[in-house]
C-alpha cells in the first residue's frame, strides 16, 4: 500500500492549497499548508482525512461558503485527482453537521459536479447511511444524467460492498432500493456504466438472491447487444454458488452426463507449486449439453478444518454421446490474499451446479 499512499504526497497537497486559494481570496490556508509535513507513515485514507481536518479549520464554517469554494474551484483544469477525496469528504461532513434547508441536497449535486474529476463514490456514503431514502431520490435522477461519470456514481456509489468504502447497512436490508437504479442503467452505453450495474448486482446477490435473478430476468427479455455480458457478470457469484434460478437464466439447465473423478497428476503438492489434473465428461442425453464446469478447492486452514472456493474453468457444448477431456494445473503460491497452510486438501468438480465426489490430495510446506 506505499504506493497508494503516496497519491497524496506534498506536491499534492501543494497544489490543493493554491487551488483553493485562488478560489477564496484573502482566505489564507495555514493548516492545509501545514499537512504536507505531517503525511509520514499514514495510509490513503488517513491522509485524506488529515487533508479533510484542515480544510475544516480553513474554510469558511458553514456549508454554504466553503461549496462555493469548491464550486469555484471547478473552473481550474488542475482541480482533479486524489485531491478531490478530501475535498468531497469535507463536503459531506459540513452538509451532515447543517440544519439548513437543501443543504443535504446540495450537497449531493456538488459531489456529481466532483465526480468528474476523480470519484465522489466515498464520500457519498456518509449521505446514504445519514438518510437513505432522502439521498436515493437525488441519485435516481443522476441515471439520465449527460456525463457518464455521474451516472457510473449513481450505481457504484450506491453498491452494497464498494471496496474501500463504509458500509451503509440499510443498503443490505433493503436490496430493492437500489434495483430502479440497475434497471435504468444495465444498458447504458459506456462499458464502465454497466460494469459497475454488474458489480453492484453481484453485490446484491449476497443477500437477494432471487430477487436478484428476477432482475436479470426482465433485464434478458428486453435486451441489447450488451445485456447478456452485465447479466453473465452480475449472476457470477450465484453462478458459482449453484444457484438453480442462475444457472438456468444462464443457459445451464440440469443435463444428463458422467463426470469421473479427478485425475492427479501427484497426491501431494510441495509450495511453491501446481496441482495438475484431468477429467472426462460425457453426455449420455439425447440432446447437445451446454455446461458450466467448474472445480472446487477445499483448502486446508490453519485450525484444521477446510474452507472452500469454486474456480471456472470451461462453458463447453457437448452433442448427444460426445466425451471430452479436461485439464488444468491450478497453482498453490502464497499471496497476500491467499495464505496456503500444509495440510489434507480435497478438489472436487461441480457441473451444471452439480457437485461430484472430491479426491483428498496434500500439501506440503
Amino acid at each position: 500500500m506505499g504506493v497508494m499512499n503516496e497519491l497524496i504526497n506534498p506536491g499534492v497537497v501543494g497544489s490543493l492549497e493554491r487551488i483553493l486559494a485562488a478560489a477564496s481570496p484573502g482566505s489564507g490556508l495555514p493548516r492545509l499548508a501545514g499537512t504536507a509535513a505531517q503525511l509520514g507513515e499514514r495510509s490513503l485514507r488517513e491522509r485524506t482525512d488529515l487533508l479533510s481536518r484542515a480544510l475544516l479549520a480553513d474554510l469558511p464554517g458553514e456549508y454554504a461558503g466553503t461549496s462555493a469554494v469548491f464550486r469555484r474551484a471547478l473552473d481550474d483544469p488542475g482541480f482533479t485527482g486524489w485531491m478531490i477525496w478530501p475535498v468531497t469528504e469535507t463536503a459531506a461532513t459540513l452538509a451532515l453537521a447543517s440544519t439548513k434547508p437543501g443543504d443535504f441536497e446540495d450537497c449531493l449535486a456538488l459531489l456529481a459536479e466532483l465526480t468528474p474529476r476523480l470519484t465522489a463514490e466515498f464520500a457519498i456514503r456518509r449521505l446514504l447511511a445519514a438518510d437513505l431514502d432522502r439521498a436515493l431520490a437525488v441519485i435516481r435522477d443522476w441515471t439520465s444524467h449527460p456525463d457518464w461519470h455521474v451516472r457510473r456514481l449513481a450505481s457504484e456509489g450506491t453498491r452494497a460492498y464498494l471496496p474501500w468504502a463504509i458500509r451503509v447497512p440499510e443498503i443490505t436490508d433493503r436490496p430493492a432500493a437500489t434495483l430502479p437504479i440497475l434497471d435504468a442503467l444495465y444498458r447504458d452505453p459506456v462499458v464502465d456504466v454497466r460494469r459497475s450495474v454488474a458489480n453492484h448486482l453481484n453485490d446484491l446477490a449476497r443477500h437477494a438472491p432471487d430477487e436478484v435473478v428476477a432482475t436479470a430476468a426482465n433485464w434478458m427479455a428486453a435486451p441489447d447487444e450488451n445485456t447478456a455480458w452485465v447479466v453473465r457478470h452480475g449472476l457470477r457469484t450465484l453462478l458459482k454458488k449453484a444457484h438453480p434460478g442462475a444457472l438456468e437464466l444462464l443457459g445451464f439447465p440440469p443435463a444428463s452426463i458422467a463426470v469421473t473423478s479427478p485425475r492427479l497428476e501427484s497426491a501431494a503438492v510441495e509450495l511453491p507449486g501446481e496441482l495438475a489434473f484431468e477429467f472426462d465428461i460425457t453426455n449420455n442425453g439425447p440432446a447437445e449439453a451446454r455446461l458450466a464446469v467448474d472445480f472446487v478447492v477445499h483448502y486446508a486452514k490453519a485450525n484444521g478444518t477446510l474452507a472452500e472456493k469454486v474456480f471456472k474453468l470451461a462453458t463447453p457444448v457437448l452433442g448427444p454421446g460426445e466425451s471430452r477431456t479436461f485439464s488444468k494445473r491450478h497453482a498453490f503460491r502464497q499471496m497476500t490474499t491467499r495464505v496456503h497452510h500444509p495440510g489434507d486438501h480435497a478438489l472436487q468438480l461441480q457441473v451444471n451446479g452439480v457437485r461430484y465426489p472430491a479426491e483428498e490430495f496434500t500439501v506440503l510446506a
